[in-house]
């Protein structure tokens, strides 16, 4: 690592830990308040935990807020208008507010707020070699341009005859592109400017909601 690199990837974490724990403190009514929520639309825990694949490809158990019953199984990857999905978990995904919780993963140490999101170990198992080194030399983050650019996936999905398939053979490579690209070219004010349209993109989704 050059010493460039080494102090562009220390003042990302200074930002990082900073931005993440006001943000706790900010939405610390909002959190408690769909905990609750959660709890009490359907039986099962508030957090949702599962394993990805991080930092230099160790394991580690993402936190999200539960938005899918307890007792269903099925595809990793969720469509349009899959019934797994709770009655409260619904407005959660629309708004992004269940990945909230990944600020605790951020404090942690586990994830960044902008970097390539944390997959789990079976599709990261599919990226090419190259592209799966240099995605796993930066921490994965809640956002990044490849969450901009599809946030329309699960309406994607839902239009696939095999939404599990099509992720793999379309979404998957798309991604690694973009995360690729996204590393290349990481800078403090890109991470910004990044986290800046994501709220944009949240806000725009939610006046449209709003409308309907």
């Amino acid at each position: 690592m050059t010493r460039e690199r080494g102090r562009r990837l220390d003042a990302k974490r200074a930002f990082d830990l900073v931005v993440a724990a006001l943000v706790i403190v900010v939405t610390s009514p909002l959190l408690a308040a769909i905990a609750v929520a959660v709890r009490v639309d359907s039986r099962g825990p508030a957090m949702f935990r599962q394993q990805r694949v991080g930092l230099n490809g160790e394991i580690f158990l993402i936190h999200k807020f539960r938005s899918m019953r307890v007792d269903q199984v099925g595809p990793l990857v969720s469509v349009a208008g899959d019934e797994r999905v709770t009655r409260v978990g619904r407005p959660l995904r629309r708004s992004k507010l269940d990945e909230l919780p990944q600020v605790l993963d951020v404090l942690l140490g586990h994830m960044s707020l902008v970097g390539p999101r944390p997959e789990v170990p079976k599709y990261v198992a599919v990226w090419p070699e190259a592209a799966r080194q240099m995605i796993l030399s930066v921490r994965p983050g809640i956002t990044d341009p490849a969450s901009i650019a599809l946030r329309d996936e699960d309406a994607l999905l839902a239009s696939a005859s095999d939404p599990e398939r099509f992720y793999m053979d379309v979404l998957v490579p798309r991604k690694t592109a973009i995360y690729v690209r996204y590393v290349q070219s990481q800078s403090l004010v890109g991470d910004i400017r990044i986290l800046l349209r994501t709220v944009g993109a949240v806000l725009r989704v939610g006046r449209g909601r709003a409308t309907v």
